[in-house]
């Protein structure tokens, strides 16, 4: 049930994407304008997803998961009955406050799955928003294609509102609490950076990087983050512990995982153009829409099957093993993508591979986040690292976005991308890997054991009710005898 509310989330992301081009004849604005409507979600769900897992584990992490379920069917609901620029915005920035229920899963797994259904179960939850974006591709457009684009908000809606019942019935709350109360300042420091340095990598290609709006959003981004850190290492109860993010294990992953982000969003940018583009330009496949969305569908759906193959293989040799094996095979995929882009069925060859690299990587990413943090902040640690994530995708969707402007053809006015821009993109994704691949060699080794203690440690479900009571009076028996012997008996 957590899986499938992760799934829904990233449908809701990708619902928009059959339309792009189309939205501003459809809201009867401009395309400068009408690029908010996209914007506006990936800032909002950047600024919640940390907020959310914080919130997760001061007051209950099932209660904010369907808090922001909720708030999503809402803004399905708003952008569904509107054909006009700010009420869709508005909607579009409700639903993207649903990018929470990411790390609020992977937060109710760890307190409440046992140890060993916790690897695969993080790993689909991690998967998820691959698995969603395959899927609602194909459906999407064929929703767009043959019906009134509304209906794209209406069935987000009904998914949203089912989520929120299979919730209800089938996930219980977590006991597990963090200590302290809600940092609001530093939930509005950290909102504020966020917006300023996102802002400007959106619409960076329509101001001009170098412009006086794009360079001075960047530096106040800057300034704002910098005091935020500083009030952050201040506060009794931080909304991000500054310490915890700082430890190597934990650095490194969420480095690595703005790269495994940059890797996901640039096949998902390329292959659809692709497949579209005419065949009368020399190298496009003259599919239509449906059909390219089920070409690139399998990267989401491979991802979903290596969930369990990286449960299995990080038993035995570690997350961190399984992350460098997964960023290997993304390289793999997108060198052979670069001389297989002439039929439409080495599109599938190569999201496949794809698919199956990325998937491990993905579920590698909360396996060594949880593993490196107390369970008390595990909401708000694998939130940090869910919008690392989403940076990523960020700056991919900019770089790759002005790779193939600088490199397009103009003819007509319209700009068709090029075989060369193509494969230039395909190589900064395989820059990106390489980069990942670095910062995950310099990961601490953490063998299996010891990520096996930490889990346990913080699974539910693993000791009996009764076995705990026993363990407990013992360990209070023992700290008042020897301390060192109560650690021992803990560990």
């Amino acid at each position: 049930m957590l899986a499938s509310a992760g799934i829904v989330v990233a449908v809701m992301q990708t619902l928009l994407v059959p339309v792009i081009k189309d939205l501003p004849q459809l809201l009867d604005t401009t395309p400068s304008n009408a690029t908010w409507v996209l914007t506006s979600t990936l800032l909002s769900g950047a600024v919640s997803t940390p907020i959310m897992g914080r919130l997760g584990d001061l007051y209950g992490k099932r209660r904010m998961l369907l808090a922001s379920l909720a708030v999503m069917v809402v803004g399905a609901l708003i952008s569904g009955f509107t054909s006009e620029l700010v009420p869709m915005i508005v909607g579009r920035t409700l639903q993207g406050f649903s990018m929470g229920a990411i790390p609020l899963g992977i937060g109710l797994m760890r307190d409440e799955l046992p140890r060993e259904r916790l690897a695969s179960a993080m790993a689909l939850m991690s998967s998820s928003i691959g698995v969603g974006g395959g899927l609602a591709l194909p459906l999407a457009a064929l929703v767009a294609q043959n019906t009134d684009w509304h209906a794209l908000f209406f069935g987000a809606a009904g998914l949203g509102t089912l989520s929120i019942v299979l919730t209800l019935v089938a996930v219980p709350e977590s006991k597990t609490r963090a200590r302290g109360t809600f940092d609001h300042l530093g939930a509005l420091g950290l909102s504020l950076g966020l917006v300023l340095f996102l802002l400007p990598i959106t619409k960076g290609s329509d101001w001009g990087w170098t412009s006086a709006s794009t360079l001075g959003l960047f530096a106040a981004s800057a300034v704002v983050l910098l005091l935020w850190g500083v009030l952050e290492l201040r506060v009794p109860a931080p909304l991000v512990d500054l310490r915890t993010t700082a430890r190597r294990e934990v650095l490194l992953t969420n480095l690595a995982s703005i790269m495994v982000g940059v890797s996901f969003y640039v096949v998902s940018l390329v292959l659809p153009q692709l497949l579209q583009l005419p065949t009368a330009t020399g190298y496009g496949l003259g599919q239509s829409m449906v059909v390219a969305g089920l070409c690139v569908a399998p990267l989401g759906l491979t991802m979903m099957f290596t969930a369990p193959v990286y449960a299995r293989l990080s038993a035995k040799y570690g997350p961190k093993s399984t992350l460098i094996l997964g960023l290997l095979i993304i390289a793999v995929g997108y060198a052979a993508g670069l001389g297989l882009m002439s039929a439409a069925w080495q599109t599938v060859v190569v999201s496949v591979v794809l698919g199956a690299g990325i998937g491990l990587a993905y579920s590698s990413l909360p396996a060594l986040i949880v593993s490196a943090v107390d369970p008390s902040e595990t909401g708000a640690a694998t939130g940090l690292n869910t919008l690392m994530r989403s940076i990523g995708t960020s700056v991919s969707s900019a770089v790759i976005g002005m790779v193939l402007a600088n490199t397009a053809h103009h003819v007509g006015g319209v700009a068709i991308p090029t075989m060369h821009g193509f494969r230039v993109s395909f190589l900064i994704a395989t820059a990106a890997v390489a980069l990942g691949l670095l910062l995950a060699l310099f990961l601490p080794g953490r063998g299996r054991r010891a990520t096996g203690h930490r889990l346990l440690a913080s699974s539910g479900d693993s000791v009996k009710a009764n076995e705990k009571a026993d363990v407990k009076a013992d360990v209070k028996a023992d700290e008042k005898e020897a301390p060192a012997l109560a650690t021992e008996r803990v560990s």
